[in-house]
């Protein structure tokens, strides 16, 4: 990595951070009157979350808010970087989302955050990843199930564009590797309710 790489690096790193600390939902409740969106259900500010207390269209607001945000931090990095460093401009951006600088540190699971990457980087397997969901959830019902399902996708489609380059692959891996981890009380949750049920059969 060259100097100018590296200082390129050293502002979009922080940038992408903040880009990511803002999240649409909270702003969103809050310029409707409608409180804080992680005080029911899930808990979590995001797509999901949103719909349930609000509707399919702001629901549909903030998915496409938070789709361009990484949009646009993923377009500029490509612009910027090379070598595969977007991947890590984007594990910065899913960061922000996750432990925002402006909400407490408290955010959302970064799966639609994601999407907006791997739409700039690989869009067939972003098609391909959301098809995948909508199939997973038809089947099963449990929307958590189909983004799990979702981002491994776009993990692969994001490190085929980089041909399995060492920096890409490091990069998309710690990227799962947070979502999955914000993910954990819903995994531990459904294998807990299973296991009850295994026990009661």
């Amino acid at each position: 990595m060259d100097l100018i790489q590296l200082e390129t690096l050293g502002w979009l790193l922080p940038l992408a951070y903040l880009a990511g600390s803002v999240n649409f939902s909270i702003i969103l409740f809050k310029l409707l009157g409608r409180g804080d969106p992680r005080g029911q259900f899930s808990g979590n500010p995001g797509t999901v979350n949103v719909t349930r207390q609000m509707g399919r269209f702001w629901g549909g607001v903030v998915l496409i808010a938070d789709v361009g945000r990484a949009l646009l931090v993923a377009i500029l990095s490509e612009t910027l970087l090379k070598s595969g460093l977007t991947t890590w401009v984007g594990f910065s951006l899913l960061i922000g989302n996750r432990y925002p600088l402006f909400h407490g540190f408290k955010g959302g699971k970064g799966v639609a955050t994601y999407l907006g990457l791997t739409t700039v980087l690989s869009p067939v397997f972003a098609l391909l990843s959301c098809l995948t969901w909508v199939l997973v959830y038809a089947a099963v019902r449990i929307p958590f199930i189909g983004s799990l399902f979702m981002i491994s996708i776009m993990g692969l489609g994001i490190v085929r564009h980089y041909d399995w380059n060492i920096t890409a692959l490091s990069g998309t891996i710690l990227s799962l590797a947070l979502i999955l981890y914000a993910h954990r009380s819903n995994i531990t949750g459904y294998l807990s309710a299973r296991k009850g049920l295994t026990k009661t059969a």
